[in-house]
């Protein structure tokens, strides 16, 4: 296993304080502010350890309400609020300096039989034909600081590839869809819940890139300022997400300085494993 991908392991091991409440910790990295999948993956930890291990989250729904400070640990409050035959529902608050950073509701789901039917699963040349991540930015190095090429060269927990160019190599208008192959950067343990919460964790990572690609707003582009806003998923059918996953992204609108994309994730035998939409802020910034 990676080293990077044990760290993120540990990162999603809460730490308990009392009951229903956990601490987590941001990595030791320079960054302005907490990344959203990592406390969106800390927050479900959080919900599903309040949760009998016959119930698999099937859904979430979260809300970013303030930056998360990296500097200073995470506090993560669950709230029990149902226990039903099958479902069970947890809410749970994330703090910082007194305040809510983050809001999460998860819904969990005791194995049933119905019903079966998916989006098919689109075209995309394999994984295994396309440039790590590496071989994709190395043609683009002398674009980057050496403080940012550091940073890019970095392992990393996330083993992407991406079908096509990334925005922030080919900030050019275009549709606005993408393909990338995600999966842990090693092998798991086998607990679904840690499953779960990695593709959560992935799952923030390009998404929101998807509603700015028709408008050439590019990574270093200070006029515009683009944070997450909310984030949802639906887990439809069981999958590792230590096996190559292709996560196809589209975004139908752009409007109101508020961008949505939505995103398919499946397996390569062509299940739709999860479902995930996001709504970002894209926020001209006036330099008056």
């Amino acid at each position: 296993m990676a080293q990077a991908l044990d760290d993120l392991i540990a990162l999603l091991e809460l730490e308990p304080l009392e009951v229903n409440m956990f601490r987590g910790l941001s990595p030791d990295e320079d960054r302005q502010r907490v990344f959203g999948g990592q406390v969106a993956g800390q927050a479900l930890i959080a919900a599903g350890r309040t949760v009998e291990p016959d119930r698999i989250v099937h859904s979430l729904h979260a809300y970013f309400l303030r930056p998360g400070d990296p500097r200073v640990p995470i506090i993560y409050q669950a709230d029990r609020i149902r226990d039903g035959r099958s479902f069970t529902t947890r809410r749970v608050v994330a703090i910082q300096h007194g305040q809510a950073i983050f809001n999460l509701q998860a819904s969990f789901q005791v194995d049933e039989p119905g019903p079966e039917h998916q989006y098919e699963m689109p075209d995309a040349t394999p994984p295994e034909e396309l440039p790590t991540f590496l071989e994709r930015v190395a043609a683009f190095k002398d674009r980057f600081s050496p403080e940012m090429w550091a940073w890019l060269e970095r392992e990393r927990p996330i083993e992407s590839r991406s079908v096509e160019a990334p925005r922030w190599i080919d900030p050019e208008p275009r549709a606005a869809e993408q393909h990338v192959w995600i999966k842990a950067n090693g092998q798991l343990p086998d607990d679904p819940l840690l499953h779960a919460c990695v593709v959560a964790y992935a799952s923030d990572l390009t998404l929101l890139d998807t509603a700015v690609m028709p408008h050439q707003i590019s990574y270093t582009d200070e006029s515009f300022q683009v944070a997450s806003l909310d984030h949802a998923m639906w887990f439809h059918r069981p999958f590792r997400a230590d096996d190559w996953l292709l996560y196809h992204q589209k975004s139908p609108s752009a409007h109101g300085a508020r961008g949505l994309a939505e995103g398919f994730i499946y397996s390569r035998d062509g299940r739709l494993c999860v479902t995930v939409m996001q709504e970002g802020l894209m926020r001209p910034v006036s330099r008056s």
